[in-house]
Parts: C-alpha cells; sequence; structure tokens
C-alpha cells in the first residue's frame, strides 16, 4: 500500500489490523521495512492479532525521492505522516538505529498518543555527535564546497552525507534540552556494535527522565541486532512495555 503525504511523497506501508496500542517499527538509515526485524515484528503481531505498522522513509526500500535529498527532518515528517493517517490511539514506536531518533522526534510531536518505547542500538543526535564531530578538516571542506561527504559502512555501500543532512540535524537534536518519556521505555543495545557505541546508549539512559527505563545490553551482539537470541529479546521488550503500559 501507498501513502501520499502532506509533502507530496509517496510513502510504501504494510499494515496489520490487530489490538493496540499500535506497534509502529521505525527503521534505520538506508535502511527498509523489510528488514529482518521489521518483517519478525510483524510475523509476531499477526499471530498475538497485535496491530502493527512498518514503512520506508521517502528515499528509502519502496517509497518515493532520493536518499541523498532526504534529511531527519524530512523523514520526521513521513514518520508523523504515517503514523496520523494509519494509526488511531495509543502506539508503541519499535526504533532501530536512526529510527531511534526518529522514535523520540514523534514522542516530541504526539505525546499523548504514545504508550511505550522500544528501540534498538538507538543513535539520537547521530549528525552531529557521530558525523560532524568525526569529520576531518578536508572533509568540512569537501562538505561545504561541494555538499557532499562519501563515508564508509560496515553494512552496505558508502553512505552519502549531505550538507542539508547535517545542517537540518542540528535542527532536530533532542539530547541538548529535557527529553521525558513518562511511559515504559526499554533500549536494548549491542556491546559489540560498531556503528552506535555503549556510550551512546548510556548516554540516552542518563539524559531521558522517566519512571520506568531500562537498557538492556546484549554481549556481543552486533548493530544489526538480528541474530535469534537479539529478535526474541526484541519481542520480550515489547510485550512487557505492552503489559505496563
Amino acid at each position: 500500500m501507498y501513502l501520499e503525504t502532506p509533502q507530496g511523497r509517496r510513502l510504501a506501508y504494510h499494515k496489520t489490523e490487530g489490538t493496540g496500542p499500535c506497534v509502529v517499527f521505525l527503521g534505520g538509515l538506508k535502511s527498509d521495512m523489510m528488514g529482518t526485524k521489521a518483517v519478525f515484528l510483524e510475523d509476531w503481531a499477526k499471530r498475538e492479532r497485535r496491530a502493527f505498522l512498518r514503512f520506508d522513509y521517502s528515499g528509502h526500500g519502496e517509497s518515493s525521492g532520493a536518499f541523498t535529498d532526504g534529511c531527519i527532518g524530512d523523514w520526521a515528517e513521513d514518520t508523523l505522516a504515517a503514523v496520523e493517517a494509519l494509526t488511531e490511539g495509543p502506539i508503541l514506536p519499535v526504533g532501530s538505529s536512526m529510527g531511534g531518533w526518529q522514535s523520540l522526534l514523534l514522542v516530541r510531536a504526539l505525546p499523548a498518543r504514545i504508550a511505550g518505547l522500544v528501540t534498538i542500538a538507538a543513535a539520537p543526535d547521530f549528525t552531529e555527535d557521530g558525523y560532524w564531530a568525526s569529520f576531518t578538516e578536508a572533509q568540512k571542506k569537501t562538505l561545504a564546497e561541494t555538499g557532499q561527504v562519501e563515508l564508509p559502512s560496515d553494512y552496505m555501500e558508502p553512505y552519502i552525507i549531505t550538507r542539508r543532512m547535517i545542517e537540518d540535524g542540528r535542527k532536530q537534536l533532542v539530547l541538548r534540552d529535557p527529553l521525558h518519556l513518562p511511559f515504559p521505555t526499554r533500549f536494548l543495545q549491542g556491546t559489540a556494535d560498531t556503528a552506535v557505541s555503549v556510550a551512546t546508549a548510556v548516554r540516552l539512559l542518563e539524559h531521558a527522565q522517566g519512571p520506568d527505563m531500562q537498557l538492556q545490553l546484549v554481549k556481543d551482539a552486533d548493530h544489526r541486532f538480528s541474530d535469534d537470541r537479539c529478535l526474541e529479546l526484541l519481542i520480550q521488550a515489547v510485550e512487557e512495555v505492552s503489559a505496563t503500559a
């Protein structure tokens, strides 16, 4: 199915009808809704007759647009459009990597609708604290002069990071101001993750404020967090949050 957003973007999605809160999977940078975690959660939702939504941001997967034209703010608009058009009532975002940042932006946009939150290797503010902070002077010069810089990836072809992504990211930061998560929250993080560090997970845990917040470290799990052990831990976290939401 496809959704036309108010910004004129065309988002591909799959929706499973069921009881709530609706679980909304938010994928990572350059990933899509056909990833292992998204499909595994959908299979769980169908078995449990739970409402579930997965979709592709613009410039990702089967949605319209080019990846290099997008930025964090665009994908936050996509997320908000999908949630508002395709779900009703309480929702439970499950955000992976960049999707973890998106889930926190969604909390800020729709605080009254969030029943709980689960993240996997959440990467809030990574455009500033990861990319920009690690750029050499040569890379910063290239970004300023050409509008983009190429970065290697352990998981796919190199990332093309644009000046617009960096500049827009500064408008979307969530770790500079108070971050209130007044609902059950579970952060999952692998210790062998080379894309998002344990220090980032701890920083998020320490910065956020909430009455029921836990960080679970999984020894030797990598950024994909997609082996059988990790997928079972993901389901456990979603079920635990659902039970107490």
